[in-house]
């Protein structure tokens, strides 16, 4: 079973390309970004092409992905560098406009998704989350993510709660944490257990339900309401 296809450390400088055809919208995300000094902006592309030449150019560890780009869409180089690039983590940026997208971008081995028009710190923390490896779902889209794979959201808690309900205790509080956004090391330190622990506990959560891969995982959580604040 998948868990994630960049499982990695803690990286201490996470290195971003940022793919959107609309200048004024990359300028705004950089400098949201340049705000940590732990983040740092290798490339710009304004279309998926350039996206998938620049990360085979610059190998960054995340790459930003905007949905609606000319040429090729953020959706199309999502796939074309989960071929070329599998080490590489993908966030889709979105707006409440384009929920279409989301089963497919899912398909795509995507990381994260994060609103254009959100808190900026749910930006910078969820280019962190998936740079070491965990799924980062912000708390709006995650609602939307939920909406948009079909069912009644009471139908869909219930099912989500059924699906969880033979996990062990340890079990859940992995994979509430899993929802947050954490990486396997961030939730060893908040658990207090080793690292290597909650890796086999999500490795063994995700074989005996199904999942292909953490945002599903993330998905499952908040559907079943067990994300806690962190």
């Amino acid at each position: 079973m998948d868990e994630t296809p960049h499982d990695r450390p803690p990286i201490s400088r996470v290195r971003v390309l940022l793919a959107d055809d609309e200048t004024m919208i990359r300028a705004g995300v950089r400098a949201i970004l340049a705000t940590d000094p732990g983040i740092e902006v290798v490339a710009e592309a304004g279309d998926g092409h350039e996206a998938v030449a620049l990360t085979l150019v610059h190998r960054p560890d995340v790459v930003l992905l905007d949905i609606r780009m000319p040429r090729l869409d953020g959706l199309g180089a999502a796939e074309e560098l989960r071929r070329v690039a599998p080490g590489t983590a993908l966030v889709v940026l979105t707006t409440f406009s384009e929920d279409a997208y989301i089963e497919r971008a899912l398909a795509c081995g995507v990381s994260g998704f994060l609103l254009k028009s959100g808190d900026p710190r749910e930006l910078i923390a969820g280019v962190r989350a998936v740079a070491e490896g965990a799924a980062f779902l912000s708390p709006a889209v995650a609602r939307r993510v939920i909406d948009t794979l079909g069912g009644a959201r009471l139908t869909r808690a219930a099912d989500a709660r059924t699906r969880l309900g033979g996990l062990t205790g340890r079990e859940r509080d992995v994979v509430a944490l899993v929802g947050a956004g954490l990486s396997n090391q961030e939730i060893a330190a908040r658990l207090h257990v080793v690292e290597a622990t909650v890796k086999a506990h999500v490795s063994a959560v995700l074989g005996r339900l199904g999942l292909r891969n953490r945002v599903r995982l993330a998905i499952l959580a908040h559907e079943a309401g067990l994300v806690p604040d962190v």
